[in-house]
């Protein structure tokens, strides 16, 4: 994953913030040229669904990075194929999130033959 959760945060912010204010804006809009006054309120909510449903994927993700979730299934699996093509077994792998393009790793590798640090 190459997301940057930082920026992505600021670009959700000022793109909910324009969402929202283009919503209220219409919203009142219509309360006042077709006497609607529940608009207001259903902008409101409209914008504030979005909002949430927003925000709820930016903790999710970010949360995943803070709680050191796994970056990448696909990673950890071609890690374990490369490591495990030459007959060793893979007993702990853990990999986390250190920024944005750049994963750490821990492999913990049974083997029968005595290899150096370089497969």
């Amino acid at each position: 994953m190459h997301r940057d959760n930082n920026m992505r945060a600021a670009v959700v912010h000022v793109v909910a913030d324009a969402a929202v204010s283009v919503l209220v804006i219409g919203g009142l809009l219509l309360a006042r040229s077709l006497r609607w006054t529940s608009m207001d309120p259903l902008a409101a909510i409209v914008g504030s669904v979005v909002i949430a449903s927003w925000a709820y994927t930016l903790v999710r993700d970010t949360g995943g990075v803070l709680l050191d979730m796994q970056p990448d299934p696909s990673l950890a699996r071609r890690v374990r194929e490369a490591v495990q093509a030459q007959g060793d077994r893979i007993s702990d792998l853990h990999l986390w999130r250190l920024g944005p393009g750049h994963v750490g790793a821990i492999v913990s590798v049974v083997t029968a033959q005595n290899r150096g640090p370089n497969l």
